[in-house]
């Protein structure tokens, strides 16, 4: 069975959403939903967006230096020079779809302040303000006649064709199907479940970045991966509770094993450096004191204003014992990002053509080597309402037909053997956390090759489990390739 589309989404977070809305209206449009439609990064987003809006202080200028700064001059001033200048459209845009960001009394946006940044320029909705935007945007798009979304399905392998692309499917029928496109924009989201310990959502696999490796689209700075400094630590679950860089940004200190502050011993800007500095940092002091006890503290705050800033965050402590108004909580760094991806032009278009990737699973160069707070949400919205506009126009050029590539499922054959993914997980928390170990990553490059091999030449049964371990194999295979070079 085989149906088409003219453009296929592969992902329903922030980028794949809002490139659906910026599509035009007369595109037959196929929304592909690894899980369930609420299960992506963009929900979990807490802080908020940063943007230039409507302010009298502060100006894009100021926002272009700090991401600059943040990631280490290793970004594309062109590609934030676009972020940053194109932010007041697209907020605007959201706003007027329906995202209710919080006010202050006299009626304008609050916004607040994070890590990395000079102003505040964070619009944000209390401490959920991904799911705000996200849960927005999924209901604009459910009403758009013209898009088809298939949720439970995996995208078990795409094909380029000599007019456009073939996915291969499998749905929650366990049916297989053929889906064909003349446009394709990738926008599945991280890496995390790469690592043993991440912020991110189960989806997050690089699916996304798999598939467009194989087929031969450039991938680049996948090993620029971000660790957040305070995720919640309670040493027992893979998916880690974020505590948001607001609550630093609001007065929270970092307090180590001794409930001692120690920021002021790495770098002048205290608990607001940029993430990747407090990452080191804690590192660095986790090896001074030989304690890996870090916690963050703002209970010296107004306990009903941090209920009603960060409630989120308030109730989720509360589940796992802690009470963020009246005590230091565990903290430790654990992977939430990747700044790197498939590498894309100012169109969001990879270097195959009509082949797009927004969101986290892209490389536009906006983040350098380090991803300034809050800057995650308003790539994805700039940066995929390009993809759609660059689609648009060439619409007028696609071919009439549909190719339709062939795959094969393997039916009746041996699934794969246990234990891949952990092993992978292992060897990156090992090799590749906040700071990286050389020898352990060639150890760890060897033995992931070995793997990926055989998962490739293997003939097993491509179900989700295999699609899910070759990713997440062939995304640790790339980054520490990159690190042994």
């Amino acid at each position: 069975m085989s149906v088409n589309y003219d453009v296929i989404i592969a992902g329903c977070g922030a980028a794949g959403l809002y490139a659906a809305i910026n599509l035009p209206s007369e595109l037959n449009i196929l929304i592909l939903c690894k899980r369930e439609l609420p299960l992506c990064n963009s929900m979990l987003a807490q802080g908020g967006i940063a943007g230039v809006y409507n302010s009298p202080t502060d100006n894009i200028q100021y926002h272009q230096n700090d991401t600059m700064i943040a990631g280490g001059f290793k970004n594309n001033v062109d590609a934030v020079h676009t972020l940053v200048s194109e932010a007041a459209q697209d907020i605007e845009r959201i706003i007027e779809l329906g995202v209710d960001f919080d006010k202050n009394p006299d009626g304008t946006y609050h916004r607040t302040l994070e890590g990395g940044h000079s102003h505040h320029r964070i619009f944000h909705h209390a401490d959920s303000t991904g799911k705000a935007i996200t849960t927005t945007l999924l209901d604009t798009v459910k009403k758009l006649p013209n898009v088809t979304i298939m949720e439970n399905t995996i995208m078990c392998a795409v094909k380029q064709t000599s007019t456009g692309y073939s996915a291969f499917l499998k749905t929650i029928d366990d049916e297989y199907l053929t889906a064909n496109c003349h446009y394709m924009i990738l926008a599945t989201g991280g890496i995390g479940r790469v690592y043993q310990f991440t912020t991110n959502s189960a989806i997050a696999t690089g699916d996304g970045i798999t598939f467009a490796y194989e087929m031969g689209a450039k991938i680049k700075n996948l090993s620029y991966v971000q660790f957040h400094p305070t995720a919640f630590n309670n040493r027992a679950t893979r998916e880690c509770f974020l505590i948001s860089e607001a609550v630093r940004g609001e007065g929270a200190y970092l307090l180590n094993c001794k409930k001692e502050r120690f920021m002021h011993n790495y770098d002048e800007r205290l608990e607001l450096a940029p993430r990747d500095v407090v990452s080191h940092s804690i590192i660095l002091e986790s090896r001074k004191q030989k304690s890996t006890d870090f916690y963050l503290d703002i209970s010296y705050k107004d306990s009903e204003f941090l209920k009603k800033r960060f409630p989120m965050i308030y109730k989720n402590l509360l589940d796992q014992g802690w009470d963020l108004t009246k005590g230091p909580v565990p903290i430790f760094p654990c992977q939430h990002y990747l700044m790197g991806g498939i590498d894309v032009d100012k169109n969001s278009e990879t270097t195959l053509p009509n082949l797009y990737a927004c969101g986290e699973c892209s490389h536009t160069g906006v983040h350098g080597g380090n991803r300034l707070a809050s800057n995650s949400l308003l790539e994805a919205l700039v940066f995929s309402r390009h993809a759609a506009l660059d689609i648009a126009s060439k619409m007028a050029n696609a071919p009439k037909e549909f190719e339709e590539a062939e795959f094969d499922a393997h039916l009746g054959a041996d699934r794969i053997p246990k234990g891949i993914r952990t092993e992978t997980r292992r060897i990156m928390q090992e090799s590749h956390f906040v700071i990286p170990d050389k020898k352990a990553a060639a150890a760890g490059f060897k033995r992931v090759k070995e793997i990926r091999e055989d998962l490739l030449s293997g003939g097993y049964l491509v179900d989700a489990d295999f699609v899910l371990a070759k990713s997440i194999v062939t995304v640790a295979y790339i980054i520490l390739g990159e690190v042994m070079q």
